[in-house]
C-alpha cells in the first residue's frame, strides 16, 4: 500500500516558525529523558524540502456564506 503524502505551502516566517517549534518541542522531549529521533527525523525532513514556487488563487466565492 502506498503511503499517502502531505504537502503544505509555507512562507519563510512560517517555516521558521515550524522549525523553532519542532527545536523545542525536543528540548522538552531530551529533558523529561524521552527520545527525540523522530522529531530529529521531521526538523531534517523539513530543513531539506524543496522549494516550489506556486501561485495561489483565491476565489472570493469560496467562503461567503
Amino acid at each position: 500500500m502506498k503511503e499517502e503524502k502531505h504537502y503544505l505551502a509555507l512562507d519563510d516566517n512560517e517555516h521558521r516558525i515550524l522549525i523553532r517549534a519542532l527545536v523545542d518541542e525536543k528540548t522538552n522531549l531530551m529533558r523529561s529523558g524521552k527520545a527525540a529521533d523522530a522529531v530529529d527525523e521531521l526538523i531534517v525532513k523539513i530543513g531539506k524540502a524543496p522549494i516550489k514556487k506556486i501561485k495561489i488563487l483565491e476565489r472570493a466565492d469560496c467562503c461567503a456564506r
